[in-house]
């Protein structure tokens, strides 16, 4: 795929929504944090009807430290694997209260030395919290980046690098988002909806098989 279809792929998703964000609920960078540790093969939705009740009780890491694994399974036992992210929680905020003040650090090396934390949970935290034009690739992003040809690759490190390549620079910052909700929501795993696709003209995605009528 050439520059100027990628600039105008950007401006598209851009003018439908010009600042995107996570669907992911919180107030502070230490929720947000929490809230992406939990996402891990989980949906949004089932992470936020979780945090709805949990940080009103344990918003802070003190907070849900003092909880302890068997206080905090309770409140995400709904979300998969949750005695792991339970532990995986604990142990961030001991680290945090005890190695950063009790703030989330800024730094990719920080964050991944933070149990359960990966480069695209560091990724997401450094971008949604801090501002930091990071690119985040899940599985909607690698699908999309792989399908538009936007920035194809083998897997999610190469289409990271490609990204952060090939995005324009202005856009770089929401990107994350922009392709993310166009996989959740269009560019879907198993009948990408064409027909609704704003970028569909400048897609080098080729439909193997017709659209189903009753889409």
């Amino acid at each position: 795929m050439n520059a100027n279809k990628r600039l105008e792929i950007f401006t598209r998703l851009r003018a439908q929504n010009p600042h995107p964000t996570t669907e992911l609920e919180y107030t502070t960078p230490f929720e947000l944090l929490i809230a992406v540790l939990l996402s891990a093969q989980a949906t949004d939705v089932s992470v936020n009807k979780a945090t709805k009740r949990l940080y009103p009780v344990a918003n802070t890491p003190q907070k849900m430290f003092d909880l302890g694994v068997d206080g905090l399974i309770p409140y995400i036992q709904t979300i998969g694997l949750f005695r792991t992210k339970a532990k995986n929680a604990i142990e961030t905020c001991r680290i945090l209260l005890e190695q950063h003040q009790g703030e989330v650090p800024r730094t990719r090396e920080a964050l991944e030395a933070l149990p359960g934390v990966g480069r695209k949970t560091a990724n997401v935290v450094l971008n949604t919290a801090f501002g930091e034009p990071t690119i985040a690739v899940d599985t909607h992003i690698f699908r999309v980046s792989n399908r538009t040809r936007i920035a194809p690759g083998k897997n999610v490190d190469i289409v990271e690098e490609k990204l952060l390549k090939f995005v324009p620079n202005d856009f770089k910052l929401d990107a994350h988002h922009w392709l993310i909700l166009h996989g959740r929501y269009t560019c879907i795993a198993r009948t990408p909806k064409c027909w609704n696709c704003m970028i569909a003209d400048l897609c080098e995605f080729k439909q193997k098989t017709p659209l189903p009528t009753n889409v």
